[in-house]
């Protein structure tokens, strides 16, 4: 399912292909966030095709919320209730349980927690979001796990890895349940297995261990950019990454900012995800080759000049700064959604570029010229 097609020599860089049910998964590999089934500040499944998007990424917590699971399995499961057509991949609940819920109740079973929206009391445990995730019919699932604040106390990091393990046991055995079901959305559908243990080495290294021996399709690495400096991040990829299995995807959780993914690229780090491309750019911060630009500036009130001259997004081929800065200001969904137009295909746009620099034996190049200009402000 998983094709090594080049390793760098200079990093720990990969180059890979993901074969799933669903398509063709070129790596590295940025997966848009839609949360609800959709991307926030009005895009399509059809704008995220049309913006070079592979991978679509919801949530699981919030689909179970609302609509409800059920009603999205009756429609086909969430690619056809959508309308996109690619690889789908679905988080566990997992994070929000632990970030949403004020009142939680952690057992061996699973979590016992409060919905942020109604209040009403719902359990969670591996079992459940296994069977959330299958009426989903997403390509991938990922397995329910523990995510700790950072920093986290050590004893308390680490008995929750290592019941973040044994609920990967029960992921594993509860959808090899229900793939095997008549009537399963996604009789395919895989399971990625989820590293955790703050941000002690020690604990990732056993956990990476541990959890390497329970057959999945990907492993991640979880409880990141949670709280932690960028540099213990990294310091923790690069402690884990050599006891990852070196023929599965692996899979960053919830990161980051373009320089983030390409020094996580740069550590050998397949798959990523963050919402600070639409969320960002909802508030007119947006991501250029040259930095970042927050377009609420009042020197962009009369730039005439597309948000980034020569890219091909709709947002730069069709309207000027100073359009969608008064667009901004003035609330119109229109500003929001040109916006993350440009930030998610600048995104995807990076992601081409780092394989098309692993291809061409050039990423040691590449990392250099961009680590950090892409986290620097925009002079232009």
């Amino acid at each position: 399912m998983f094709t090594l097609i080049k390793k760098d020599a200079q990093s720990r860089a990969r180059r890979g292909r993901f074969v799933t049910p669903h398509g063709v998964i070129e790596t590295p590999v940025f997966m848009n966030v839609a949360t609800c089934g959709a991307i926030k500040g009005g895009l399509s499944a059809a704008d995220l095709r049309e913006n070079g998007c592979q991978v679509m990424l919801s949530n699981t917590y919030h689909l179970h919320i609302r609509p409800g699971d059920g009603l999205i399995r009756d429609m086909g499961g969430l690619r056809e209730f959508s309308g996109w057509t690619g690889p789908l991949l679905t988080d566990s609940g997992g994070f929000q349980v632990f970030s949403l819920a004020k009142l939680r109740r952690i057992k061996e079973e699973g979590v016992y927690f409060a919905s942020h929206v109604d209040g009403r009391r719902i359990f969670m445990g591996p079992e459940e979001s296994m069977r959330i995730q299958s009426n989903l019919g997403s390509t991938i699932a990922m397995a329910f796990d523990e995510c700790v604040e950072n920093p986290a106390e050590y004893n308390y990091a680490k008995r929750s890895c290592e019941r973040t393990a044994r609920w990967l046991t029960r992921c594993r055995a509860e959808m090899d349940r229900l793939n095997g079901e008549e009537g399963t959305v996604n009789p395919r559908q895989m399971l990625f297995g989820i590293n955790q243990g703050s941000t002690y080495e020690d604990l990732r290294i056993e956990n990476m261990k541990v959890i390497r021996e329970i057959p999945c399709d990907g492993y991640a690495i979880g409880g990141l950019a949670v709280g932690e400096t960028a540099e213990e991040m990294y310091r923790i990829i690069e402690a884990v990454e050599p006891y990852m299995p070196e023929d599965k995807p692996r899979y960053l959780m919830g990161v980051g900012t373009p320089q983030n993914i390409v020094e996580a690229v740069w550590r050998g780090v397949d798959f990523f995800d963050c919402v600070m491309p639409s969320r960002n750019a909802r508030h007119g911060n947006v991501f250029t080759w040259n930095g970042k630009m927050n377009l609420l500036n009042e020197k962009y009130a009369r730039d005439k000049r597309p948000i980034e001259p020569g890219c091909t997004c709709e947002a730069c081929r069709n309207h000027s700064r100073a359009y969608i800065r008064h667009l901004i200001k003035a609330k119109e969904a229109l500003g929001m959604m040109l916006a993350v137009t440009h930030n998610l295909h600048f995104y995807n746009e990076l992601m081409l570029r780092i394989r098309e620099a692993l291809d061409e034996d050039r990423y040691e190049t590449f990392y250099r010229t961009y680590h950090d200009r892409l986290a620097e402000r925009n002079p232009d």
